[in-house]
């Protein structure tokens, strides 16, 4: 039987819940009921709030004392993912429900940011007509605007809530029916952007000749994180990391940003991975108007109204390479680099407006350097990223790690 697990607040929220514990019921899923209240012991609940509190390696009592409620919260909410994680592990849940405001929503998010993609997940929730990022992040999660604040069944709420209840129940039993294909392609992981997408269509085309179905995800901060999610989900077979660009957004400041760890994870789970430096000659920005004033005289460039690019000097070069090389040093499976040693992107090629080989040759010295006495491949051909033969040998790099044989 398809089972949801309903994650929320007890203690302020106990008549909401209990009402849509007997509406997911009534639409034929069992139910785990998991409490995050801050200062209740719901008989309600199937997973207590103090268990919730000791998976985040909590202490429940002390936490209550300190009444400190944004501290609570923080815990409540890894806590929650913990469990969350575990009844999925085991086989237990098919789906999640939360519902809240914004305490109550801040919890739910790493609830559902830690079940893979394609496990149903829905928040109800009083800021789901807003700025959702952060309790989207980069999983398929749905959510759905209360309308009216979660207190007390109305003739609104009672609408909306029961329209929740049924569809994740709907969501739950797809799911817990749903039967695994045995045909069906490995998965691999492509970055792009417009500067790089003869590369990573000609790698794209390889792919697909070789056997597998191809995801290809454009580098724009969440596009890279997207990606990552679904390594660390176990979806991907392998990555064709071509276009690495969001860390020169992380370094410098710029709007694309996909954060620190960026490039990491694929690395430390042993996935496959082909890397390249596309587009590591550019920082984001918006309109032109929207460049910091500390930029003013930089090489900056209006890709179009909405999108200002800023070339990245031979000193951000040469950090970007040394920060590139630590990450694929630590990879525990198996890596290689591919440089692109005439141009890193469409406009870092002769007579292109980003051309600047003292920048480039700083990037490829920091990485050879940085790379030395590890266990990664370096790939050095002496064309620019976009041209013929450059995007194939990479995915033909990829194929060999994937099927077990050195690249």
């Amino acid at each position: 039987m398809a089972t949801v697990a309903l994650l929320g607040t007890f203690d302020t929220k106990g008549e909401e819940f209990a009402w849509l514990r007997n509406r997911l019921r009534e639409a034929g899923v069992d139910v785990v009921a998991i409490d995050v209240g801050s200062f209740s012991d719901s008989a309600l609940a199937d997973v207590h709030s103090d268990d919730v509190l000791r998976a985040a390696g909590a202490d429940p009592r002390a936490l209550r004392e300190h009444r400190d409620r944004g501290e609570m919260m923080t815990a409540m909410g890894r806590g929650a993912a913990v469990v969350v994680r575990q009844l999925f592990a085991e086989g237990r849940v098919h789906g999640l429900l939360a519902m809240g405001g914004s305490g109550g929503s801040s919890v739910a998010a790493p609830a559902m940011q830690a079940l893979p993609v394609g496990v149903p997940k829905l928040l109800v929730s009083t800021m789901a007509s807003g700025d959702v990022q952060p309790y989207v992040g980069e999983v398929d999660a749905t959510l759905m605007y209360s309308v009216v604040d979660v207190a007390g069944i109305n003739s609104v709420s009672e609408a909306v809530f029961g329209n929740a209840a049924a569809g994740i129940a709907g969501m739950a039993r797809a799911y817990e029916q749903r039967v695994p294909s045995t045909d069906r392609k490995p998965l691999v992981g492509l970055t792009m952007f417009g500067v790089t997408t003869p590369a990573a269509d000609e790698a794209r085309e390889r792919l697909t000749d070789l056997g597998y179905e191809v995801l290809v995800f454009h580098a724009t901060g969440t596009g890279g994180r997207a990606m990552e999610k679904l390594v660390e989900s176990g979806l991907l077979a392998g990555v064709c990391d071509l276009t690495t660009t969001e860390l020169c957004d992380d370094l410098v400041g710029g709007v694309l940003s996909a954060g620190p760890s960026r490039l990491e994870i694929a690395g430390r789970l042993g996935v496959p991975q082909v890397v390249s430096v596309g587009a590591l000659d550019m920082v984001n920005f918006g309109p032109r108007e929207t460049v910091p004033a500390q930029f003013e005289g930089r090489n900056l460039f209006v890709h179009n109204p909405s999108v200002t690019l800023m070339r990245t000097t031979p000193a951000e070069m040469a950090e970007l390479g040394r920060r590139i090389a630590a990450k694929l040093a630590a990879a525990t499976g198996p890596t290689a680099l591919f440089l692109p040693l005439r141009g890193v992107s469409a406009i870092d090629v002769d007579g292109g407006p980003f051309r600047d080989v003292a920048a480039d040759a700083a990037l490829f010295d920091a990485l050879r350097s940085g790379l030395a006495g590890s266990g990664v491949s370096i790939y050095e051909l002496d064309v620019a990223i976009n041209d013929a033969g450059f995007g194939a040998a990479a995915a033909e790099a990829l194929h060999a790690f994937i099927k077990g044989v050195p690249a």
